[in-house]
């Protein structure tokens, strides 16, 4: 999943959520250098990526783009699945997404000490061009592959991937709803488990 899901499925700890949205970046036992809610996010945001790298409907999505982006197809499909969650957020969410990101933009400068240095660094252009509100829609999400494509040296095509978003719009949107739900049950159970240690 990308960033806006991970962040979702965090609850409503701030430094759950930022543990969560960092993760990528921290390696190994790193985490353990991390106050104990960040890493609790850091052990979540694991959990959500072993879940739906494993599952069998991301698959099916991957799949379909995978003649063409070959490796790059996880990538592609953990921000398409990011926009179907923006474009359909009342379904999720009882307050704005505007709202939602705003809150999480907040927290990220409240905690700015915290966030390490490569976050440090994309935080100012991810709230300038809010990147989470942009999402929402397909030309949003044309920018954001554009930018991953280059972020590669344009060898993945990434930037061409909107074409497969518009042709198999249903299909996707559906996969994404039906393993969205599964993943919610699944992340809250493990989220319990964490914060129960």
């Amino acid at each position: 999943m990308n960033f806006l899901a991970h962040i979702y499925l965090s609850g409503e700890n701030d430094l759950v959520t930022i543990g969560n949205f960092i993760a990528d970046g921290i390696k190994g036992k790193d985490y353990k250098e991390f106050p104990t809610e960040i890493q609790t996010g850091i052990l979540l945001h694991r959990q959500i990526d072993t879940f739906t790298d494993a599952h069998q409907t991301v698959r099916l999505s991957t799949r379909r783009l995978h003649e063409k982006y070959g490796h790059y197809s996880g990538v592609i499909v953990d921000i398409l699945y990011d926009h179907f969650l923006a474009k359909n957020w009342k379904q999720y969410s009882d307050i704005p997404l505007s709202d939602y990101v705003d809150h999480f933009y907040d927290a990220l400068e409240r905690h700015y000490e915290i966030l390490p240095l490569r976050i440090q660094k994309m935080m100012p252009y991810m709230i300038a061009d809010n990147w989470l509100l942009s999402y929402a829609s397909i030309s949003g999400i044309s920018r954001v592959l554009d930018g991953m494509n280059r972020r590669t040296k344009n060898r993945s095509g990434m930037n061409e991937a909107v074409i497969e978003l518009e042709t198999f719009y249903s299909e996707f949107e559906s996969e994404f709803t039906s393993f969205f739900n599964e993943l919610i049950i699944f992340s809250n159970t493990q989220l319990k488990a964490l914060t129960a240690i």
